[in-house]
């Protein structure tokens, strides 16, 4: 009894109706009606068992409508070149350490009689053994394009015909007691599944270099969703969502045309995408969404506590966004010196041919061989690997 009590004390205190709802509004004023359907907490249950769905769908979809459109572009199957069988490498490699430092590479080289190059090139080409095939990475891309693109067209019939996309001051007018619409509903779950899907998915998908950051991402959006759900700023939330899906199509697409080894249209769509992201991220996103959030919602509303961790969601969010403007910026000057988009240091792949161009093992800045990065390269990490969420 003591135990079902304190459950009911944390769960009173979690669901605390000051911290949650605005000034004089109680849950019990959000309870649905025969008039009025109002977001309830428990609709986001059902989004754990569709989020296991839409994995399993993402897997059926891969297997038989992506992989065969691999194999009709011609999309290597095989994965990089192997490295030949050793068993004091494999032992160091698998035991000790994937990245050798230099103290380490003089030893093995004295211990094999082989070149430090050699062996460097042998470690570069094993770790590339457990990197998936360009197959795979296709198959994933265009997974996520083909949902994007849904729920992004799904985003923008929606949005065209409610009176907040034209004017977002609709967004807290009679808040908190606007209806909750099945259209509205849809999306949530929906969008909200598809995260938690790739969520989870991180962790048996292609690892990326930033790993932590899109686990950050992820979280944020994930919680964001939550949030605005749960105190029925679902009106902005679908603003919110639907500006983030836009850049998403256009990368997944550059990805797949890169992985095509469609270069001129690899480069377009790219060009594409960095104008859009960094003017909705950088310039729409802060002018018409933080803007309301921040000041239109202060002005009609009111803040209360969630109001205050709903914007820090947000600026967080802003904050993830000028992290990848800069790596897009950066991507850009790279392509454009090289004269095409090619690898960056978001790659998730190491090409099996760097260590032609690396400096002798003797120099200092050896180790940006052995790293699995050629800091010569062109820039396409954001061809190889989801940027955000994926970004919200």
């Amino acid at each position: 009894m003591s135990t079902h009590q304190s459950m009911a004390g944390i769960l009173a205190w979690f669901w605390n109706e000051r911290f949650w709802l605005p000034h004089n509004v109680t849950w019990a004023d959000l309870k649905n009606t025969d008039e009025a359907t109002f977001p309830q907490a428990e609709d986001l249950y059902l989004a754990c068992p569709l989020a296991f769905c839409i994995f399993m769908i993402r897997l059926v979809f891969e297997r038989f409508i992506a992989r065969p459109c691999a194999m009709g572009l011609k999309i290597q199957t095989n994965g990089p070149q192997k490295a030949q069988p050793n068993a004091i490498l494999e032992k160091v490699f698998t035991a000790i350490t994937k990245h050798p430092d230099e103290k380490r590479l003089e030893g093995l080289s004295k211990q094999l009689d082989w070149d430090v190059r050699t062996i460097q090139r042998w470690f570069r080409q094993r770790r590339n053994q457990e990197k998936p095939s360009t197959l795979a990475r296709f198959c994933e891309s265009m997974w996520r394009f083909t949902f994007y693109l849904y729920i992004f067209t799904y985003g923008v019939r929606f949005l065209k015909k409610t009176p907040w996309l034209w004017n977002t001051k609709e967004c807290w007018y009679n808040y908190p007691y606007q209806p909750l619409t099945v259209d509205i509903h849809y999306y949530y779950i929906l969008e909200l599944s598809f995260y938690l899907s790739l969520l989870f998915s991180q962790f048996t998908d292609i690892r990326r270099k930033d790993f932590l950051i899109m686990f950050l991402h992820h979280v944020a959006t994930i919680s964001l969703i939550t949030f605005s759900y749960v105190n029925n700023m679902a009106r902005v939330g679908t603003l919110v969502m639907c500006l983030h899906d836009a850049a998403d199509v256009l990368i997944e697409a550059a990805k797949m045309a890169n992985y095509a080894k469609c270069q001129i249209l690899c480069n377009l769509l790219f060009a594409m995408f960095a104008i859009l992201f960094i003017s909705s991220r950088l310039g729409v996103y802060p002018v018409w969404i933080l803007n309301t959030t921040l000041f239109e919602s202060w002005e009609i509303v009111g803040p209360y506590p969630s109001w205050w961790v709903f914007n820090l969601l947000l600026i967080l969010l802003q904050l993830l966004h000028s992290f990848w403007s800069y790596l897009i910026v950066k991507t850009a000057c790279r392509a454009i010196s090289k004269g095409k988009v090619s690898k960056d240091d978001r790659s998730d792949i190491e090409s099996s041919s760097d260590e032609d161009d690396s400096p002798p093992p003797n120099q200092k800045h050896h180790n940006s061989t052995t790293n699995g990065t050629n800091k010569n390269h062109g820039t396409n990490g954001y061809l190889t690997g989801a940027p955000y969420p994926d970004e919200h």
